[in-house]
């Protein structure tokens, strides 16, 4: 082989290897080394259990290890604020919970849903209007009579003060044109301890989801009155939704979706869109959920924008009714 053309073709090479490295990762073969995904609370729960799920399905369709890290602390703020810190390479992605609506509100933090790519909802899980099995009222409406004749008299809880249960029980009476203070809250540690204390006479009324109160209600300790959805729950499809029950379009539920930092390329959230798109009409994953009660709601990213902005508005202006906003 002539020298100068042997001399050419190593030159040629170091200039594609350098073109390769200038590219930006969304022009290479992303992705190309293990992903990261972030979740914002601790290992075992429900936003644990659906992160290991979505993580150990992608990773067959996108060909890379997606390794779980769970970054709690600060009510949820340390982990929301990890993802949106990260690099925007669509290597470190997060399950941003309904609560990232919620921080800025109370002052804890700066960061919303519009600090992230979002890539798609995969989970809603409704707040349900749950009493014990033997209390009086056999409808959402002689609840809330009741709770109208005598104000002050109710206690509820399920999560801590400003928590998103207490957040849905005080949106539905403030849009029944009642005061959000006429019922008590009871600070607790979830819905679990909230439900045990309802059933035990501590309270009346847990507004928690459906699939938390579940072994309660098949046990018979436990009803629900009505979830605060726009179609009835798989679930319970007997329960009514507040529109059928009041006319009411007041809606809440804890939502669960993947998002990544702002300024990741377009064509790199595109692949991972396509990647949790194909999970959330997956078998596997409906029948992970479904076996434990949890809701599946899909939504591309230009949806899910719109769905954080709406959330984040309607918890904001629930907040402020209840006086918890900063």
């Amino acid at each position: 082989m002539p020298r100068n053309f042997r001399r050419s073709l190593i030159a040629g090479a170091f200039v594609a290897v350098a073109l390769a490295a200038a590219l930006p990762v969304a022009a290479q073969n992303y992705p190309a080394r293990p992903i990261t995904l972030i979740v914002p609370w601790g290992a075992g729960g429900g936003t644990d259990a659906t992160a290991r799920i979505l993580a150990s399905l992608m990773e067959k369709d996108l060909g890379q290890p997606i390794n779980v890290v769970n970054r709690t602390g600060g009510s949820g703020v340390v982990g929301h604020a990890a993802i949106a810190a990260a690099p925007p390479d669509g290597y470190t992605i997060g399950l941003a919970t309904v609560e990232i609506g919620m921080m800025h509100w109370q002052g804890l933090t700066e960061l919303s849903g519009a600090s992230y790519t979002p890539v798609g909802l995969v989970n809603a899980d409704p707040a349900g209007v749950q009493v014990r099995a033997d209390a009086p009222y056999k409808t959402v409406q002689d609840l809330l009579a009741a709770i109208k004749a005598n104000p002050g008299k109710f206690k509820a809880s399920g999560t801590g003060q400003g928590g998103i249960w207490h957040l849905a029980l005080a949106g539905l009476l403030r849009d029944q044109k009642m005061d959000p203070a006429s019922v008590a809250w009871v600070p607790s540690n979830g819905a679990a301890p909230g439900l045990q204390d309802m059933v035990a006479g501590g309270i009346e009324i847990a507004p928690v989801s459906l699939p938390e109160a579940r072994s309660l209600i098949d046990a018979g300790k436990v009803k629900s009155l009505a979830v605060m959805d726009s179609k009835p729950a798989a679930l319970y499809p007997n329960v009514p939704t507040l529109k059928a029950a009041l006319g009411s379009d007041w809606t809440m539920a804890a939502w669960r979706g993947i998002v990544a930092p702002k300024g990741i390329p377009a064509d790199v959230r595109d692949k991972l869109a396509g990647a949790v798109r194909k999970v959330a009409n997956s078998k596997e994953y409906q029948d992970f959920m479904h076996s434990r009660g949890f809701g599946v709601v899909y939504a591309g990213p230009e949806d899910f924008g719109k769905f954080m902005a709406k959330s984040d508005a309607e918890l904001g202006a629930t907040m402020k009714a209840v006086g918890i906003a900063k």
